[in-house]
């Protein structure tokens, strides 16, 4: 797990093909744009957790929370 501070439209880029910008945000909600090609899948965890109804699987799904600095 890589944890990063970033300023308004710094990227990364992740292989050979794939580019995060940040955007900016407010304190609550960070705009990114993802620069990948169509055939790599990118998901919001929100629809993946909406889409299992396993309740054992959900809860080994990853959590993140913010770390107050």
């Amino acid at each position: 797990m890589l944890r990063l501070t970033v300023s308004p439209e710094e990227y990364l880029v992740i292989g050979d093909n794939v580019k995060v910008v940040f955007l900016g945000g407010t304190k609550n909600h960070m705009r990114i744009m993802i620069d990948a090609p169509k055939d790599i899948n990118i998901v919001r965890s929100t629809v993946l957790e909406a889409k299992e109804t396993d309740p054992v699987k959900r809860a080994k799904m990853p959590k993140y929370y913010r770390v107050e600095e």
